[in-house]
C-alpha cells in the first residue's frame, strides 16, 4: 500500500518523511508494547501506535521500520522529528483509534502480520 493511500484511508496527517524513500509497504503492526515491536523480523511494516514518544522512533530505527502512523491524534514532538528525519522515518497521525486505523487500513488491502 503506498503511504499516500494509508494517508487518505485514515485521514492521517504526513509530519515528515521522504515518500520516495519509501513508496510502499506491505504489513501492518499494531502495537504500544515496543518490545513486541522489537521482535519483528519483516520489512516494509507500518508501525501503527498510540505511544507518541522518541521510544516509539528509536524502536522503529532499531527494527528497520521506515512508516509509523500514531493514533488518537497524538502528534509527535519536533523531539521526535528530528530523530525521525535522523532515521529516514516517515511519521503521520490519525484522529482515529488504532483499532479503527487498522481495520480501514485491512479492508484497504494491507496485510497483517499475524
Amino acid at each position: 500500500m503506498k503511504i499516500t493511500e494509508i494517508a487518505e484511508t485514515v485521514e492521517g496527517i504526513l509530519v515528515c518523511g521522504d515518500l520516495n524513500h519509501v513508496k510502499e509497504v506491505f504489513f501492518g503492526f499494531a502495537a504500544d508494547l515496543m518490545s513486541d515491536v522489537l521482535t519483528l523480523l519483516d520489512e516494509q511494516i507500518l508501525m501503527i501506535t498510540g505511544l507518541a514518544s522518541t521510544q516509539a522512533i528509536r524502536t522503529a530505527a532499531m527494527s528497520d521500520i521506515h512508516v509509523i502512523l500514531f493514533t488518537r491524534g497524538k502528534k509527535p514532538t519536533s523531539q521526535m522529528i528530528k530523530l525521525a528525519e535522523e532515521s529516514e522515518i516517515i511519521l503521520m497521525y490519525t484522529p482515529f483509534s488504532s483499532f479503527k486505523s487498522s481495520a480501514l487500513l485491512y479492508e484497504r488491502g494491507l496485510k497483517p502480520l499475524y
